[in-house]
Order: structure tokens, then sequence, then C-alpha cells
């Protein structure tokens, strides 16, 4: 009994000691995501104008084609003792799949985290790109190759579609599973108010459609591997603190069944000697 109290001690202290890791992991994890929500929600702004325009030149990233094989972007994490985090994605992805109507054939998955690059490789499921998810963070290096390799991708035919399978932060305790459609870009939806906009464009519409698009998408990219960051520490944040709470609670009840063993051997140990000398007088 002791040692299990002993053992349950030791996971308490490891447990805080992760927790307190993993809070200020969060806290610059955090402070990244809302740094980056401004620059990326202008971004979208900018192109839900653009998209008031009326047709558009052509580009390749606006391309549309009848969806043969579809990419998907993956954001898990390296490491587990997060709870759920990547499980609900790696749920998120095969439920996407499965609503599409896509065999593994006709899936390529580009994995950014240990976790679900594990998961899929096993059940034979082609990995075109794999690339780990930083402890520190994933940065503006880490979106930029899977951006490029994505953007390749699409422009050569290798993919017709592409979509972003992230975990948005909502707070420390909250975490969302998102599926966001990443390729073809369609101009943001807004408020149809019937009004068209007469652009005059400066440089001209093909070159700024040539420099915006590839912007958009890696800001696509970036905003969502910053959140699957933040959302991770928080993940792990709650399950180490659940796990230190669980651990308390196992060590009052391993001290409380203790203590009344204890208890009842002296009681019994009592008896037996007031037993004994009762039987001695007699």
């Amino acid at each position: 009994m002791r040692a299990r109290i002993r053992a349950a001690k030791s996971i308490q202290q490891i447990t805080r000691a992760m927790k307190l890791v993993s809070a200020a992991r969060l806290r610059r994890a955090q402070d990244r995501v809302l740094a980056a929500r401004p620059y990326a929600q202008r971004m979208h702004e900018v192109l839900q104008q653009l998209g008031r325009a009326g047709d558009l030149p052509d580009h390749p990233l606006l391309q549309k084609r009848e969806p043969r094989t579809v990419g998907f972007v993956l954001a898990t994490s390296d490491r587990g003792l997060c709870g759920s985090y990547n499980m609900n994605l790696i749920r998120a992805q095969q439920n996407a799949i499965r609503e599409m109507g896509l065999n593994p054939e006709q899936v390529q998955l580009i994995c950014v985290g240990r976790r679900g690059y594990q998961f899929f490789s096993k059940r034979g499921y082609p990995i075109a790109l794999y690339r780990s998810m930083p402890t520190s963070g994933a940065g503006l290096e880490d979106a930029r190759a899977v951006a490029d390799a994505v953007q390749q991708m699409f422009v050569s035919g290798a993919l017709d579609r592409v979509y972003l399978i992230y975990s948005q932060f909502i707070n420390p305790v909250t975490q969302r599973p998102t599926v966001l459609p990443l390729l073809p870009i369609e101009p943001p939806a807004g408020e149809d108010d019937g009004t068209r906009y007469d652009f005059v464009f400066e440089p001209s519409a093909e070159e700024l459609l040539a420099r915006l698009l590839p912007r958009y998408l890696l800001t696509q990219v970036l905003q969502a591997l910053l959140e699957a960051s933040a959302s991770e520490h928080g993940a792990r944040m709650t399950a180490m603190s659940m796990a230190s709470d669980n651990a308390g609670k196992m060590i009052q009840e391993l001290t409380l069944t203790m203590n009344r063993l204890r208890q009842a051997a002296i009681t019994k140990e009592i008896a037996e000697v007031v037993g004994g000398a009762e039987a001695l007088k007699g």
C-alpha cells in the first residue's frame, strides 16, 4: 500500500511539472496566435473585396477541376499525453474521407506531426509530405514548406482539391477540430448586397493575383499551424491538470484505506492482548 502511495505521489509531481511547462509554452503559442489573427483576417477581407469585382483573371490556384485526387494537410502533434487532441483530429480526417466517398488511392496526405503520420501510414494511405511539429511551435518556415509543396502539387495536377484539417484554438480548455477548404482558392463569401465594384487594378489584375494568392495560401497554412500549436499545449496542460487531480484523489483514497487497515490491525492486536490477559486471570 505504501509503495502504491509513493508511486501516486511521484506521478502527481511529474504531471504538475509537465502542466507548468505546458502552461508556459501555451502562453507563448497563444500570443503568437492572437498576433497573427489580424493579418489573416485582413487578407481574408482583401480577397473578399476582390471577389465582388466580378470574374477574376485566370490563375492556377483558382482553377476548379473534377476531384479525382484530394489532398489533406493534417496538423497533429509529435508527442502524446494531450488527452483526445490527436484522436479528435484523426477522427475528423477519417470522417472527411468517408463523407467525400474517397478510397485510399484517391487521397494524398500532407502530415505535420508524427501522430497523424504514424496512424495513416500504417493503414496504407499515401503520405505526400511529412514534417514534424516543433515542440516550440510551428513557424513561418514550416508553413512555407507545406504551402510550397501543396501549391506545386495542385498546379501540376497531382491534386485536384486540398483541405486543411487542424484544431482551432478557442481557449486552453476548448479546441475545435476544423476542416477548411484550401485549394482551389475561392474568394470568401460575405454579405451580398448586390453591389459590384469596378476596380481599377494597379498593377494589372494578373500581376496582383500572382502576388496575392500565394501569400493568401501561405497565410492560411501558417494560421492553421499556429492554431494547432496553441491547441496542442492547451490540451496537454488540461490533460496534465486532470492527471494531477486524479493522482491526488488516488493518494487520498489509498491513504484512507491504509489508515483503516492499520486501525483494524491495531484493534485486533489490542483485542488479542486483552483476551489473553482475561484468559490468564481465569
